[in-house]
């Protein structure tokens, strides 16, 4: 059974030299849910990624990869548009902010001809720009729905990116409309707040939690993370690590939590609801110990099972 990313697939930009008339850069493949099913993949579960492939050298690139990780390319869909470039500036600490480039390019122009068929899905995760982008985000979010409505569990990450849309308040639409159709909302703490103004931790995640949600995750970086469900609340410390950069983090904490729920047989709203605190901290812990090691690298570059601590 395959758990289906929607998202996009791009080449993460670094500046890795600079020099008197310009800089040499070194162009990594990414993208949130490129990122996503890749993770999933190296932790052993079936994964696909339904996405607009562009042409050229670099969406051939993409799809070898995928390829090569063992991601299902059937959801692949061929576009003649160009492959969206992400300009990554790592500051101090490793955190990272994007500039993406991607106006027509082929991620954003799913369209509803293209979504697949929900047979043989054992889940399916959306999140990033690929939200609200058109006409991806409306082919995406009919998607969500049809998952929801036959009883397929449903993840979602906001992961929000100001330079694609500025207006927090477009973002919160779009989120509530795919919070309504998931079972798991995954969310860092700076897209907690920006989503959720003036509001608790606990408060946001119980309003997730009353549009549908079974369980809210919040990342905190260093800080850990901590989840809610109806009935309870946990939290789990963040391993210390020498940090590379953040790229990928977050996506690396959703393919772990994934993984953890999907193995302990809890990957549906009525398994999470399910689940004790013992069995959901744990679950954190995994993801976290699967996002800490992809921090100590540049780029998403998201461990396999067995680079894991042999407690997992």
């Amino acid at each position: 059974m395959t758990i289906l990313v929607c998202g996009e697939a791009l080449f993460d930009v670094f500046v890795d030299q600079e020099h008197p008339l310009g800089f040499r850069l070194d162009a990594r493949i990414g993208g949130s849910a490129f990122n996503l099913a890749i993770g999933l993949a190296r932790l052993g579960r079936g994964a696909g990624l339904l996405t607009g492939i562009g042409a050229g050298v670099m969406g051939r690139k993409l799809r070898g990869a995928l390829e090569a990780e063992g991601v299902d390319a059937r959801y692949l869909v061929d576009k003649p548009d160009p492959v969206t470039l992400a300009m990554v500036e790592v500051k101090a600490g490793g955190s990272a902010d994007y500039v993406f480039h991607g106006e027509g390019a082929a991620d954003r122009a799913v369209t509803g001809a293209d979504l697949p068929e929900l047979d043989g899905l054992r889940a399916l995760a959306f999140g990033c720009f690929s939200l609200l982008t058109r006409p991806t985000g409306d082919s995406f979010l009919s998607l969500a729905s049809r998952a929801r409505a036959a009883g397929l569990p449903v993840a979602l990450d906001p992961n929000i990116r100001a330079s694609v849309e500025p207006d927090m308040g477009v973002w919160r639409t779009r989120v509530d409309a795919f919070a309504a159709c998931a079972d798991i909302v995954k969310v860092s703490e700076e897209d907690f707040e920006a989503l959720n103004p003036g509001m608790s931790p606990e408060e946001g995640a119980r309003r997730w939690l009353g549009l549908g949600a079974s369980l809210v995750a919040l990342t905190r970086g260093g800080g850990g993370a901590e989840a809610w469900t109806e009935t309870l609340h946990v939290s789990c410390e963040a391993p210390q690590v020498e940090v590379a950069d953040t790229v990928g983090a977050g996506d690396s904490f959703l393919a772990g939590l994934l993984c953890a729920l999907d193995e302990g047989g809890a990957l549906t709203g009525e398994g999470v609801r399910g689940l004790d605190a013992a069995r959901l901290t744990a679950a954190l812990e995994f993801a976290s110990a699967v996002a800490s090691i992809t921090c100590t690298r540049r780029g998403a570059d998201i461990p396999r099972r067995d680079e894991l601590p042999q407690r997992f």
